[in-house]
């Protein structure tokens, strides 16, 4: 009697029909929505003008006025917008006024965004639960990009801490609301995994009080962290600087100090200071050039800073001078290497690209 010979694709048809919730093939992610930072972007994604990825959950923690919600609510919001992404803002802290959404350019309208008001995380993870079902009974054709941006997660209540606060109790429920948010993330990661929703969250830090581990700790536990492809930690510093960049005594803004914590797309533990003004907001080109000279691509020279383009170019100029077009330049160049690196190494079986930490100290 014959045997029959191996079919790899009966044998997945089988099992996706068999197994509910299981999608067969990779979930690289098609569709990426930027920071509004490109130094940023850099950072977590390996890309100039990606970002997040869709289909994955990425994670801003940070103490109270890091620039958190002014990243996910703000420019990320309007980023997946202009990408015509579908936006769900959830709020768990009652704190993100229309006023100020448009202010940071976000389209309010019904047709571009719902705003949701929620405070328990069992309330969140039925309405993502309730949302997929109906996602996954569509049409695939029919299916639009949605972007899911809870702010956040630190906020969020669970059923025991409502009841003691009720009792008068103010112990808060530190056992379950680990547990609950792991379980939110983690469920979220299986559900929207193989199609085009994304989930950006913020959550809180607090100071670490390990003496042999001084960094911040995200609070909700480590589950939660575990299941994100992306995590970044953020930490408020002052800007003490006017418009064309002198040191001043007033404070004129923040300086967020992002350190990418994890990442699935470039090297993690790599970081940068980003300027927000307060009357101008974030610049894309901010902390871009200091990652540069980090990585040796631009250099002093005299009182000057100079590059030399892959055409042999020299560009020399004053540190404010290097905006706009001088980094559009730099960042083409070094997409170019890099691609050419990555070619090579592909051929030659080793790595050549360093990272390197660029949070400074204050």
């Amino acid at each position: 009697m014959a045997i029959k010979a191996f079919d790899p694709s009966k044998f997945r048809n089988s099992l996706t029909k068999s197994i509910s919730g299981m999608s067969a093939g990779f979930n690289d992610p098609t569709d990426w929505i930027s920071t509004g930072n490109y130094a940023l972007n850099y950072l977590i994604s390996g890309d100039f003008h990606k970002g997040v990825p869709m289909g994955k959950v990425t994670v801003f923690a940070g103490e109270s006025g890091a620039g958190k919600s002014y990243i996910c609510a703000g420019n990320i919001v309007k980023a997946a917008q202009d990408q015509d992404i579908f936006v769900v803002l959830i709020d768990s802290e009652n704190a993100l006024d229309e006023s100020w959404l448009h202010a940071l350019d976000v389209d309010t309208s019904e047709e571009k965004l719902l705003k949701l008001n929620m405070s328990m995380i069992d309330d969140v993870a039925k309405t993502i639960s309730t949302f997929m079902t109906d996602y996954k009974a569509m049409n695939e054709e029919d299916r639009p990009k949605v972007l899911f941006v809870i702010d956040s997660l630190g906020m969020l209540l669970t059923p025991t801490d409502v009841d003691q606060f009720n009792k008068g109790d103010m112990k808060g429920d530190m056992g379950r609301k680990p547990k609950a948010l792991t379980s939110l993330v983690r469920n979220t990661v299986n559900m929207i995994g193989s199609h085009n929703v994304g989930l950006v969250c913020t959550n809180h830090t607090y100071a670490s009080q390990d003496m042999f581990d001084p960094d911040d700790k995200i609070s909700g536990g480590q589950g939660f962290i575990y299941a994100s492809s992306i995590v970044v930690a953020m930490k408020k510093l002052k800007l003490k600087e006017d418009e064309d960049g002198n040191k001043i005594s007033e404070v004129r803004g923040i300086r967020a100090g992002c350190k990418v914590m994890k990442t699935r797309y470039a090297k993690p533990f790599e970081g940068v200071q980003v300027k927000i003004p307060y009357e101008t907001g974030m610049n894309p080109y901010s902390g871009l050039l200091e990652l540069f000279e980090k990585k040796g691509l631009i250099v002093k020279s005299g009182n000057r800073l100079a590059y030399t383009t892959l055409d042999g170019e020299e560009l020399l100029d004053y540190r404010k001078k290097w905006t706009g077009e001088l980094l559009d330049k730099v960042m083409s160049d070094y997409l170019v290497k890099e691609n050419t690196v990555v070619n090579t190494e592909d051929d030659q079986g080793e790595s050549s690209i360093e990272s390197e930490e660029l949070v400074e100290q204050e």
